[in-house]
């Protein structure tokens, strides 16, 4: 039995949530449907509750008293039948009629304090119904208790303390402001109770964050980021990731029936520009995120709504089921690059595209799941140039099924590029990028692309475009690096590696990157130290290690590292080798290994234009045959 149960409209749940916490910091036992289990009959548990529950706290809003509150008006006539009913207000309104006889204590400007005699008020009638006495530990202090979060009202940066559980005056409800081009899509809050119904969620949310992407006039930030400040409050969301406009949401999923509830919050003020909670079937959530970009874009600009719904649709399924698979291939994708992870998601695709042969989305994300498997995961005894043919054949069929899909552009750009075409790949790659809008993972793979043609001023343009888009994503500052090396630009490269080695501190490849950098600034002990870090089978440490040992004349270190690097890796390293042997002035041996990688058709020879490595045999006559042989754009 709980001390208190909270009867609130699901749209205000952001603004409830501290009003729960700070009587939870009472000492208090709340019960609200955050509670609700796994398997739970959702209906039946929250009855049962309701019934039991020591206190009810009924809290009104615009929402609640509105024609879409009959559940809490209903919960709020058990409770006062039972004589337990606590009304509070949270906007200027007056409870429905039938309500009014019990005071109801006004928190509508209340900032989490405590201390504030409304609250007091609030709360002592609470301890009078249900008989509760606070803990001792959790007598109410005599001051704001401050926490980390801030506000910034109007537009300038005053600071806001807020108390206790914090944040109320920051999620009051308010009418919509003025439109704004950018916004950041936080991932799903799952309410199901069981964690593997993360997938849904989060797959939720990204495909409405990848539909808003595709409008042009939207700045939207990317996932990398966004899953970053998850749990941080508006305000320090729209600071950290320079957005003016949140969109949060959660759901809750049974096998009868699904709950989805999306706010969008201005980051400036942490008024609501809309909400909307949907309680449907599960096979209308296909229906619901449509919805859901729809009126978000709608909120920021009215023309704006229509161009929303059409960018969802390019791609999609109406078929639940098939719908339901594809998000679970993402979230395995997501999750795990292992080999077996990948044929894992290429088995949940393949069944998501036997429901539904036309759902160009999935057949996309298979040829770039296919493509990822071929590359990473060829033995290194056979030819890589098969598994890219199918990868590419898969990505035609996704655009024939949906011409305007710009990952199925670019999965077919990437898996010809891969086959060592170069110039094939060029008119996708532009295609593909033309149509992306602002989505941050296409931005980045359209830079990459440019940087490996040597167009490096034009690629580091890019790349700082999508940091602004996603300034926690550590691989927008590592592909700006490489770019900078490219052009010879190393201290710029240093910086670019530092930021991203800062954001993600585990990434082996770009440790290994910074290392020779910092060789190129002659500082090989620092580098040297930096790839005594990684592990010693780690390739790129390997030849890491080469290179520098190399560089210093040190000869028998150099030798002996290339050799550990060849036992290790076999023939699936000679493009390894050739950068190896360039950097120690072994012209021909370098070419030799060249010609190896060659007839695997490694696709890492097709960044050799850029790759700073091989600067000392670019002025050689069969480094300009090479690039002809893989169509290089002149």
């Amino acid at each position: 039995m709980a001390d208190v149960f909270v009867s609130y409209k699901a749209e205000d749940r952001r603004r409830v949530q501290p009003l729960v916490q700070a009587l939870q910091a009472e000492g208090l036992s709340v019960w609200w449907d955050e509670h609700i289990g796994v398997g739970d009959a959702w209906r039946e548990t929250i009855e049962r509750q309701l019934n039991e529950a020591r206190t009810v706290v009924v809290v009104w809003s615009k929402r609640s008293v509105g024609p879409e509150g009959g559940f809490v008006r209903e919960e709020a006539t058990r409770a006062q039948k039972r004589g337990v009913y606590v009304p509070v207000l949270i906007d200027a309104v007056m409870p429905p009629l039938g309500f009014g006889e019990s005071q109801a204590t006004s928190l509508k400007n209340w900032h989490g304090n405590r201390s504030d005699p409304h609250y007091r008020a609030f709360l002592d009638a609470i301890q009078r119904i249900c008989g509760c006495v606070p803990t001792a530990s959790a007598q109410a202090p005599r001051s704001p208790l401050l926490t980390r979060r801030t506000a910034i009202a109007g537009g300038a940066a005053a600071t806001v303390a807020i108390a206790g559980a914090g944040g109320w005056a920051l999620l009051k409800s308010g009418s919509a402001g003025s439109s704004s081009d950018s916004i950041a899509v936080l991932p799903f809050e799952n309410l199901s109770g069981d964690p593997a119904q993360a997938y849904f969620s989060s797959g939720i949310a990204e495909e409405i964050r990848s539909a808003l992407s595709r409008i042009a006039g939207l700045k939207v930030a990317g996932s990398t980021s966004s899953e970053a400040v998850r749990n941080d409050d508006a305000a320090t969301v729209a600071k950290k990731l320079s957005v003016t406009n949140i969109l949060t949401g959660s759901v809750r999923q049974s096998a009868s029936i699904i709950r989805i509830t999306a706010e969008l919050i201005d980051g400036g003020t942490g008024l609501d520009k809309w909400s909307q909670s949907y309680d449907r079937s599960p096979g209308d959530a296909i229906k619901i995120q449509t919805d859901i970009a729809a009126n978000v874009a709608s909120a920021l600009s009215a023309a704006l709504g229509q161009a929303a719904r059409t960018a969802i649709s390019v791609g999609g399924t109406v078929n639940a089921a098939a719908h339901d698979l594809y998000l679970k291939a993402r979230a395995q994708y997501r999750g795990d690059d292992s080999e077996e992870s990948l044929r894992k998601a290429i088995g949940l695709v393949d069944s998501a595209i036997t429901l539904d042969p036309k759902f160009a989305d999935a057949v996309s994300f298979k040829a770039t799941l296919l493509t990822d498997l071929n590359g990473y995961y060829n033995s290194g005894t056979s030819r890589f140039e098969p598994g890219f043919v199918q990868a590419a054949a898969v990505a035609r069929q996704a655009i024939a099924l949906a011409p305007a899909l710009a990952s199925a552009h670019l999965a077919l750009a990437t898996a010809t590029f891969w086959q060592l075409n170069v110039g094939g790949a060029v008119p996708e790659f532009e295609r593909g990028h033309a149509l992306a809008g602002s989505d941050v993972d296409d931005l980045l793979n359209y830079a990459d692309f440019v940087s490996t043609l040597d167009r490096q001023d034009e690629a580091i343009r890019l790349t700082r475009d999508a940091q602004s888009r996603d300034p926690l994503n550590p691989s927008a500052f590592a592909q700006e690096a490489h770019a900078q090396s490219s052009s010879g630009r190393f201290a710029q490269a240093e910086a670019g590696y530092r930021k991203a080695l800062a954001l993600a501190p585990n990434r082996r490849l770009i440790r290994a990157f910074l290392a020779v950098t910092l060789n190129e600034l002659g500082r090989a002990d620092e580098g040297l130290a930096l790839l005594k870090q990684l592990p010693p089978d780690y390739l790129f440490r390997m030849v890491g290690e080469a290179i520098i040992y190399g560089r210093q004349g040190n000869r028998a270190a150099s030798d002996a590292a290339l050799k550990h690097a060849q036992a290790v890796n076999g023939d699936a390293a000679h493009y390894q080798y050739a950068d190896i042997h360039a950097q120690r002035g072994d012209v021909d041996e370098a070419f030799a290994s060249l010609e190896r990688a060659w007839s695997f058709r490694d696709p890492g020879l097709a960044i050799m234009k850029r790759d700073p490595f091989l600067r000392p045999i670019k002025t050689d006559p069969r480094f300009a045959a090479f690039l002809k042989r893989m169509n290089f754009p002149a």
